[in-house]
């Protein structure tokens, strides 16, 4: 029976020093193959350093597609690309964005679980939003271990608290002491495996860049009264899901979470251009009002006067609800970003 030897890890805002704390701790005899996904910029230089330093007993390696697989390595994910695993290979996809992000970690914790299933440990860390919350149900779905980072020491803790509460999590701990753990879990034998649901099968396919049409979400997902933020297209619900997610025809893949937080930067741009219109119509109009007492035509310039004094109106209306919308959270006890 094989032991507990792919471990993946994810992260996003704020991941990076737990992850060096990890790497740190990890022995150069570690008995298992180790991948991360971070959110980072199409064009972002320097994470690979970063990452290299920290992992001072075992080699680091950019992710490159058909590269073999060996234990007692580490694998990152490199900019714009899914990090995917398959039999014994990375593979690089080049499928839509997840969560608005090009390397997510939900395609790389999915592909993990679909192949390698109870031999998967899979760490989430800080980060904001939800990617990798359903990344980790798959991998329980699969067989495999669930950790994240404790969120009361994370930086954003928004993943790690998403994850703890939609996914029955192995264990939540400081990340001091998830290296030396993890080194404790590779060398325990891994459990029998479970059939891998297709809908997992399906969403490793999409991210790897295989075809997408209305019959692969209609296998999986129904259709929803909403649209892509990222295309305009129709999204579907992805039914079961943990957390709520949906997918749009071209295959993009957000949270429900992330959906709201899209939206609202929708709502908020409308509102930014409604009042620059309502401005613009409310100096016109006052021209016009100008324009007609010069001309002797009263009746005019008031009727003009009076629709200004309505246009004024509604912008000052529309002003109160950018700043609204502009007012930090109120603290909730309990956010990333990936450049386009």
């Amino acid at each position: 029976m094989s032991n507990r030897d792919i471990v993946v890890i994810g992260g996003s805002s704020g991941a990076t020093a737990p992850l060096k704390a990890i790497l740190g701790a990890l022995p150069a005899d570690l008995p298992a193959a180790v991948f991360i996904v971070l959110h980072i910029p199409a064009r972002s230089l320097g994470l690979l350093t970063t990452v290299a330093s920290a992992s001072s007993s075992l080699p680091v390696h950019p992710a490159a597609d058909g590269m073999p697989i060996a234990k007692g390595n580490v694998y990152l994910a490199v900019p714009d690309h899914h990090l995917i695993v398959s039999e014994g290979r990375i593979r690089l996809g080049r499928g839509p964005r997840e969560n608005m992000a090009r390397p997510a970690i939900d395609p790389l914790f999915r592909s993990a679980a679909a192949v390698y299933g109870p031999r998967v440990i899979g760490v989430l860390l800080s980060g904001l939003m939800n990617d990798g919350v359903s990344g980790l149900d798959a991998i329980k779905r699969c067989g495999g271990l669930a950790l994240v980072q404790d969120p009361a020491e994370a930086v954003a803790d928004e993943m790690p608290r998403s994850a703890m509460t939609t996914v029955s999590i192995d264990m939540a701990m400081p990340s001091a002491r998830i290296g030396d753990l993890l080194s404790d879990l590779v060398r325990e034998p891994a459990g029998p495996g479970l059939p891998v649901p297709p809908d997992i099968k399906l969403e490793v396919a999409i991210a790897a860049g295989e075809r997408v049409d209305s019959n692969v979400i209609g296998a999986f997902a129904d259709p929803a009264v909403l649209t892509c933020p990222s295309c305009g297209g129709a999204l579907s619900a992805i039914r079961g899901s943990k957390p709520p997610r949906f997918r749009c025809q071209v295959g993009h893949a957000m949270t429900a979470d992330v959906l709201a937080k899209e939206q609202e930067h929708a709502v908020d741009e409308a509102l930014r251009v409604a009042l620059r219109i309502i401005e613009e119509r409310a100096e016109l109009v006052e021209r016009l009002s100008r324009d007609g007492r010069a001309a002797g035509r009263q009746a005019v310039a008031e009727m003009y006067e009076e629709r200004a004094k309505e246009y004024r109106h509604y912008a000052e209306t529309i002003r109160r609800a950018v700043l609204l919308s502009m007012a930090p959270p109120q603290p909730s006890g309990n956010e990333g970003g990936q450049d386009e």
